[in-house]
């Protein structure tokens, strides 16, 4: 990992419906241009920790926050009107946008979590702008994922599992339960179903060495809109359907190489989704870190060396 970085320069993409992406750059301007990609979906730039990944004097870092969350405008949970704007293709052509207005021509993704579901996305729809993935904390939006980490991870937690489901009517998803309680009229349905969502979210990553007590978004606001954005795209599967899903596609990201860096210890997301997207995708590493969960200090360091080793080729 590298010090600590500061932006040189930031703004705000104006996009369709009044919304405004913000987006920001730092390393060297002359650098080879890579892409950073938040988890979430949701939950933002954060502190900028993201850019310690990146050799200052051989890349251009870009980070931006995905539309609904973090410095863009308006949060989701100001604008649920327009909630149904805000979908993986729509997210993969702010990304484009951006990249036209940044005026690079290909760049390296890197994205962690829901970040490298996204970056897929991108990589599938403009393999020409896309010099290399690297992708920590694997998912890729399919059914069978979102089915696990919603459902059947309850089998480990089944306490906690109980009482999270517990209004769900039958013949319904627990995540489209959510989605449409995040949606509801009464601002205290919505407050309930986000600390009940926080809450479980941060019960089944709690094997994870890195795990200490308590919610996952100790600000209120944050908490309702990273939950309102997660349920939004999990309960539509995270806009990949059928022929569409990353998976189904993977065989189509021959010629761009990649690297996958995934714990052992992560029940959330467990190591068959980077495995599978790594048979399917000529051309990939996958690096299994034995000791970790859902992203981790060795995990990171080796996310590091893989964007600096592209930045050698």
């Amino acid at each position: 990992m590298h010090p600590p970085l500061t932006p040189f320069d930031s703004g705000w993409l104006s996009r369709p419906g009044d919304v405004r992406v913000y987006w920001e750059t730092s390393g060297n301007p002359e650098g080879r241009p890579a892409l950073y990609l938040h988890g979430g979906p949701g939950s933002g730039l954060g502190g900028g920790g993201y850019r310690r990944r990146f050799d200052p004097e051989r890349h251009l870092v870009v980070g931006l926050d995905q539309r609904g969350c973090g410095r863009s405008t308006p949060w989701a949970i100001d604008d649920l009107d327009r909630l149904y704007d805000n979908t993986t293709p729509t997210l993969v052509d702010d990304i484009e946008a951006l990249r036209t207005h940044l005026g690079i021509d290909r760049w390296l993704v890197h994205g962690v979590s829901w970040g490298s579901t996204l970056a897929l996305a991108y990589a599938l729809a403009h393999p020409d702008r896309v010099a290399a993935l690297v992708l920590t904390a694997v998912t890729t939006g399919s059914r069978e994922e979102i089915d696990w980490i919603t459902e059947g991870v309850g089998r480990v937690f089944p306490e906690a599992w109980e009482r999270f489901a517990a209004t769900t009517p039958e013949g319904l998803r627990v995540v489209e339960h959510y989605a449409r309680l995040l949606r509801d009229a009464d601002p205290a349905v919505r407050a309930a179903a986000a600390d009940a969502w926080d809450t479980w979210e941060s019960t089944h990553v709690s094997l994870d060495p890195r795990w200490e007590p308590g919610p996952l978004h100790a600000d209120a606001r944050e908490r309702a809109n990273v939950a309102t954005l997660v349920t939004h795209y999990w309960a539509h599967d995270c806009f990949l359907p059928g022929n569409q899903s990353v998976l189904t596609r993977a065989h189509e990201l021959a010629g761009i190489p990649g690297v996958l860096v995934h714990g052992r210890r992560d029940i959330s997301g467990p190591v068959v989704t980077p495995w599978r997207l790594h048979q399917a995708w000529p051309g990939s590493e996958l690096h299994v870190v034995e000791s970790e969960g859902h992203g981790g200090d060795v995990e990171m360091e080796l996310t590091s060396r893989a964007i600096d080793a592209f930045a050698g080729r």
